[in-house]
């Protein structure tokens, strides 16, 4: 039985691999989409959305049939339910990132203004995003306590670069009121970036609560992975 729900532990952990590369794929070319306006681009986003949620429901039924034919208890069952977690999040981010396209495919302008851009740090907010799912990537792979929690950090600076983009972009549309509308949307980006950010802190999360568990069971703490009554 031990030999058996190892090589589907490691399916899972391959599966969720696979979804984290096609969500980061995601990602990173919604960006790109928005950032120079490709049309092209941004629609091939939206139709790989549908693989991401066939792939998201496959995983999950793989989770399922683990749990209901091992019975996995302790760290098992905790890196079970954590890539139950983690595959929620990483389908939303592929939502997300299927939204920033969408605006891209509706926007009527042909460009955006390329100085304001810089002013709002949209590049640099889409390569946090895309930092912080390679370290969390790494983090599970790895077991990696030190690079789940760098996240946390970094989320911080997502949030910050979003609190100033409402003011920024108002004081622009007072001064080109012709393009009210496309940055009025525009802002629906940034909000998706931040969400995108809370998204992967919430991955970072579930990465800390298998770590630890492990960690408490081979430091002989806990029996099959909880820890011993006083």
């Amino acid at each position: 039985m031990v030999k058996f729900i190892e090589s589907e532990l490691m399916l899972l952990k391959k599966e969720i691999d696979e979804m984290w590369t096609l969500v980061y794929n995601q990602v990173d070319r919604s960006g790109e989409a928005v950032l120079t306006m490709d049309r092209e681009l941004a629609q091939q986003v939206v139709v790989r959305d549908r693989r991401v949620n066939a792939f998201e429901l496959k995983i999950d039924s793989d989770v399922e049939d683990t749990i209901a034919l091992y019975n996995p208890v302790g760290v098992d069952l905790r890196f079970v339910l954590a890539i139950l977690k983690i595959n929620t999040n990483l389908e939303r981010l592929g939502d997300l990132a299927e939204g920033i396209a969408r605006f891209v495919i509706k926007c009527e302008d042909p460009a955006l203004d390329a100085e304001l851009l810089k002013r709002l740090r949209l590049e640099e907010m889409l390569s946090e995003v895309l930092s912080m799912l390679e370290i969390t990537k790494r983090a599970l792979n790895e077991e990696s306590l030190e690079l789940a929690t760098s996240v946390f950090a970094k989320d911080n600076m997502l949030d910050e670069i979003n609190a100033e983009v409402s003011s920024i972009l108002a004081e622009y549309i007072r001064e080109h009121p012709e393009s009210a509308i496309t940055y009025l949307q525009f802002i629906s980006v940034f909000r998706k970036l931040e969400r995108a950010g809370d998204h992967i802190t919430n991955i970072a999360e579930e990465i800390v609560f298998f770590i630890d568990a492990k960690v408490l069971k081979h430091s002989g703490n806990t029996e099959e992975g909880y820890p011993r009554k006083l």
